[in-house]
């Protein structure tokens, strides 16, 4: 299926600039794998700016797919994500996954406020604080995979318990609200049912905003109390607070799918799989092109709004336009990364932006990384002889998910 035989497309009009591009209806259909969407692909070779309409929302948006323009578009005031509040804008779920308050739909300075309230737990420092911890959940995981033999389904063993123990430390969970959470997590992230991610979203807001009250002091580590402490001395608005919280929380279970599918590729490429177990040092360069090479998420996400007219790659659009950039197609960009299909576990510089870029750069970064270091080392090292226990063709990804990810990943050892 091609972008424009998906489901047809609309001639372009003329334009003081001259005729604009036709608008490509992409379906952002479910994938196998890590196959590369062939819309997007053909959208990337129709131009750097194309014009797409999704299939929720009204009328159409710019896509913008070249790594140089999407780092300047995600960078650039005059482009908002404030704006998009109250507009229906074109966009693959139904709804959308933050709430309007939420930072996620914050400019600067107000975005700046929120996230500084959060910065310490997420600077170095905090990350490796966490380091111990996590290495030691991780390790009480492993060993019950070990005891009980194979085989096993790494995603409900590992891929998912994990990060789910680790951002719930961080975010100051006690561990017997984390099903909830995780459950909470899950039905907000399923792009197809609108209503129960609208309820999943407000019982998790909910629950943030109780755990902030709770935690006014501001002198802890974790998240929700230094929100709450922000909160407290009227820095940030609670509500706002909340959201940013429910964010944080999803954000973090994305390492699940992230490494899912990079277990995935080392057991479909062993040539990888042997190099990383001989070269240990090869590890944190081969996560990084990982990163680039994994489409982890389906078309894409928030959109923003020109508040100007602004010119992108050749094209004027206009203030008022709709922008959506597409990190998956930037990593994928050809005058940055050499023959970019094609896995490069030495790949140097790699300037990817799996994390976004600009002020909306995900303040989690650090943690995701080091969380999947320690995922990727716990596969290479303590299971010597791993494989799939069934063959590749069965296994199975998750469907209208908005992060693409396994639903189950069968090994044995």
């Amino acid at each position: 299926m091609t972008a424009g035989t998906a489901a047809g497309t609309a001639t372009g009009t003329a334009s003081p600039d001259g005729p604009l591009p036709p608008v490509r209806f992409w379906p952002a259909l479910d994938h196998f794998g890590v196959d590369f969407d062939p819309v997007m692909a053909e959208l990337m070779r129709e131009g750097p700016v194309t014009r797409i309409r999704l299939p929720h929302g009204e009328g159409w948006a710019w896509l913008v797919t070249r790594h140089e323009d999407v780092r300047m578009v995600t960078n650039d005031p005059r482009f908002s994500r404030k704006a998009v509040v109250g507009r229906d804008i074109t966009r693959l779920a139904p709804h959308f996954i933050p709430a309007k308050d939420s930072v996620a739909f914050q400019d600067p300075p107000d975005h700046t406020r929120i996230r500084r309230a959060v910065a310490p737990a997420f600077t170095a420092r905090g990350v490796e604080r966490l380091r111990d911890r996590a290495r030691e959940t991780l390790d009480g995981l492993v060993a019950a995979v070990l005891r009980d033999g194979p085989p096993a389904d790494f995603t409900e063993r590992l891929l998912a318990p994990f990060p789910l123990a680790v951002i719930c430390e961080l975010m100051g969970v006690p561990a017997a609200d984390r099903a909830d959470v995780h459950r909470w997590t899950a039905l907000i992230l399923a792009s197809g049912d609108r209503e129960s991610s609208e309820r999943a979203k407000r019982e998790m807001h909910g629950y943030f905003t109780g755990l902030m009250r709770e935690r006014t002091a501001g002198d802890g580590e974790d998240v929700t109390g230094l929100l709450g402490g922000a909160v407290a001395a009227g820095e940030v608005p609670e509500s706002a607070a909340a959201g940013f919280a429910v964010l944080l929380q999803i954000g973090g279970e994305a390492v699940t799918k992230n490494c899912g599918n990079m277990l995935y590729i080392l057991l479909t490429h062993p040539g990888h799989l042997d190099r990383l177990r001989s070269d240990p040092a090869l590890r944190p360069s081969a996560v990084d092109e990982l990163l680039r090479y994994i489409p982890h998420r389906n078309a894409v996400g928030l959109s923003r709004i020109a508040l100007e007219d602004v010119t992108v790659g050749g094209v004027r659009i206009r203030a008022g336009e709709p922008v959506h950039v597409s990190y998956v197609a930037a990593n994928r960009d050809p005058d940055v990364f050499p023959e970019p299909d094609r896995i490069d576990l030495t790949r140097r510089p790699n300037p990817h932006v799996a994390f976004g870029h600009g002020p909306h750069y995900c303040v989690g970064a650090l943690l995701a990384r080091m969380e999947t270091e320690l995922l990727v080392s716990a596969f290479l090292d303590r299971f010597p002889r791993l494989r799939f226990a069934v063959p590749v063709t069965e296994l199975r990804w998750q469907r209208g998910a908005l992060i693409r990810g396994p639903e189950a990943l069968p090994v044995t050892w």
